[in-house]
């Protein structure tokens, strides 16, 4: 973890929905290279402040900058650009189409070939889907779903699903990447495999990663920090270790040591 740069930083941010305060002046920073887990019990607004980073949400107040760009200025798509991608709690897939294409739809934030020279397909256009479909394939054999790359995704198993949705944002080449409770609704199994998963993106392509996670033992086996959130509210932020002896928390979420 490079602790001397901060690749993120979320700036006392708010965010309400009519009278419901969602977050409230809620600021931490993410190190370059470091997993960090967001925990708290549910509706602590931990969705909310991933919206907000995404500017699915625009925040009440508050900055969060990224790489020096005020990311509460920016529309989603430029975000996406910047290299910071995403996984959903609820999965977000084509179900229609098959496992390849749902890769090469996330490449189109790298996509340079005009009209003219997607009609002259036999050119740049053509070298240019070819690295595409490199830079998929490489992500298929990591997540080793060979077996269903032609598969329509609507037809996999849930596990399966959320293994597609986690290459798909890969295929973005994200530099930030944020999990949205990645392990939701899969067996241990399926947990593991996950786990190993985001700990060979984290070490093989450096990728800094920032998990939203209820499984507790998953989050303080791989988490470099935790910061907990509570009724819209940070309470806590420290090492795994510092948080599973931490009283607020323990009070307000874990209920006991862990």
């Amino acid at each position: 973890m490079t602790t001397d740069r901060v690749h993120l930083s979320v700036q006392n941010v708010s965010l309400s929905f009519g009278r419901a305060q969602v977050l409230n002046d809620v600021s931490f920073d993410v190190y370059a290279g470091e997993i960090l887990a967001i925990i708290g019990p549910n509706g602590a607004g931990k969705t909310s402040l991933l919206n907000c980073l995404n500017n699915f949400y625009h925040p009440d107040a508050g900055r969060i900058l990224f790489e020096g760009h005020d990311l509460t200025r920016l529309p989603p798509h430029r975000i996406a650009q910047l290299g910071i991608a995403r996984t959903f709690q609820n999965i977000a897939l084509y179900t229609g189409l098959s496992t390849l294409d749902n890769l090469m739809a996330a490449r189109h934030v790298h996509m340079r070939a005009g009209m003219l020279q997607c009609l002259l397909y036999w050119g740049p256009a053509h070298r240019e889907e070819i690295a595409h479909r490199q830079v998929v394939e490489e992500i298929i054999d990591f997540l080793e779903i060979q077996h269903i790359r032609k598969a329509i995704v609507g037809t996999l198993p849930y596990g399966l699903r959320k293994r597609v949705e986690l290459g798909r944002a890969l295929a973005l080449e994200p530099r930030l990447l944020l999990l949205d409770e990645p392990m939701t609704g899969m067996n241990q199994e399926e947990k593991e495999d996950m786990a190993r998963f985001i700990l060979d993106i984290h070490e093989r392509r450096g990728t800094t990663i920032l998990l939203i996670e209820h499984d507790m033992g998953l989050v303080m086996d791989i988490a470099d920090r935790v910061v907990v959130l509570d009724f819209g509210t940070k309470i806590a932020e420290g090492t795994p270790e510092e948080i599973r002896h931490n009283e607020a928390v323990i009070n307000a979420y874990l209920g006991e040591s862990v």
